[in-house]
């Protein structure tokens, strides 16, 4: 065992997980690949380590809540304590509903890998971070977090639960050592999963919807982690009201 550090990626997909993995890596983290399919993980895993960067991949279907805390100790077993978590993925479909559409039995599907999945994430890293006095939770959301959208209900409620739980969370541990923050997306992430279903079949995206490189996302976090003045980032960036 080194004493290197670790980051477990939660939801390691094309675009920003793989961003974040690249930014921590080259900072001599270790990286631990948590997403649903096997070998699209191994894949990212070989060229990490082509790069020079240790990583691991750990299948897991995130919306098994039951089987979280395995997962993350199965991380700790393999490169030891988790440093940073990163709760990043996107859901094939994000649920977008108009408010006086939305109902419980729509609404509850989304639940669990928007609200309950991160917050049983945070659960299972929380021991070991304030036993050992650090360490940094960042959970990444969508705009409607944060901001209103007409027609885009649904993932909102449940993004902004979440968000309310970081920014509660980090006020009760931040004197402990530990960080916790969100990161709210208000575009496409470009190379993602999310932006080759928008363009399937050669769909072309609407000009008026911003994209964002994942590299910026990944350096935004990093910066979330590492400075911990601030619990809360928007990119793109909001004009000042």
């Amino acid at each position: 065992m080194t004493d290197k550090k670790t980051i477990a990626i939660f939801g390691a997909g094309t675009g920003l997980g793989a961003s974040l993995a690249t930014r921590f890596g080259r900072e001599g983290y270790k990286v631990a690949l948590v997403a649903r399919r096997a070998a699209p993980l191994e894949e990212r895993v070989a060229e990490l380590a082509s790069a020079g960067i240790a990583a691991a991949a750990f299948p897991a279907d995130l919306t098994n809540l039951g089987g979280i805390p395995a997962l993350v100790r199965s991380i700790e077993e393999r490169f030891g304590s988790i440093d940073t978590a990163v709760f990043c993925p996107v859901p094939s479909e994000l649920g977008f509903i108009p408010a006086v559409e939305l109902n419980a039995s729509r609404l509850q599907p989304m639940a669990d890998i928007f609200t309950f999945s991160p917050i049983e994430v945070s659960h299972a890293v929380l021991p070991g971070m304030l036993a050992r006095g650090d360490g940094a939770i960042v959970i990444v959301g969508g705009l409607t977090a944060v901001v209103t959208i007409p027609g885009m209900s649904g993932v909102g409620p449940m993004m902004a639960a979440t968000r309310n739980y970081v920014l509660t969370l980090n006020a009760e541990v931040a004197q402990k050592g530990v960080y916790a923050g969100t990161m709210n997306i208000g575009a496409f992430i470009d190379r993602s999963a999310g932006m080759r279903a928008a363009t399937a079949g050669g769909k072309e995206l609407d000009p008026r919807l911003p994209v964002i490189d994942p590299d910026e996302i990944a350096e935004e976090i990093w910066s979330l982690v590492t400075k911990r003045d601030r619990v809360e980032a928007i990119l793109p960036q909001m004009p000042a009201s």
